[in-house]
């Protein structure tokens, strides 16, 4: 097991090893955000032009999820787990929070893609979808700068 013995670590800054797969913030959580701000604002004006931006926006939130399960496999592999360290606890608590959050985001804007597909959205259901999408996206940095920083 390289990295973490006995809850010590070795390499970076944060309790992560170094050559850990790193998140993009600003691809996974500006992109995406501003993504959906493009689509309401389509959505205002003719709901079929959001389909595309609304895409884009579940789209780079798959991005994050998945390669966040690339980080967590690395991670695993090095000695990271729930029970090598109060980091590790600590770590996978609250990235993994975040991460049935954004999955569930991911369901909820998917949910309303298809509304607009089958033209049967209300514009509420938009409107909460990108709220809590926007709380998900906005959470991020403040657990990456507390989690990797």
């Amino acid at each position: 097991m390289r990295g973490f013995v006995g809850g010590a670590t070795r390499g970076a800054p944060g309790g992560l090893p170094a050559g850990v797969f790193r998140h993009p913030v600003a691809l996974s959580t500006l992109l995406s955000g501003a993504a959906l701000w493009w689509a309401r604002r389509a959505y205002r004006v003719a709901p079929a032009r959001a389909v595309r931006p609304l895409l884009a926006a579940i789209g780079l939130g798959a991005f994050f999820v998945i390669f966040q399960g690339v980080e967590w496999v690395s991670l695993l592999r090095q000695g990271l787990t729930v029970t090598s360290s109060a980091h590790g606890s600590f770590f996978y608590l609250i990235v993994g929070a975040h991460a049935l959050h954004a999955i569930a985001a991911l369901v909820i804007l998917a949910v309303v893609w298809a509304g607009i597909a089958q033209g049967k959205l209300v514009r509420n259901q938009f409107a909460g979808a990108q709220v809590f999408w926007y709380f998900v996206v906005g959470m991020w940095p403040i657990i990456y700068y507390k989690v990797y920083l």
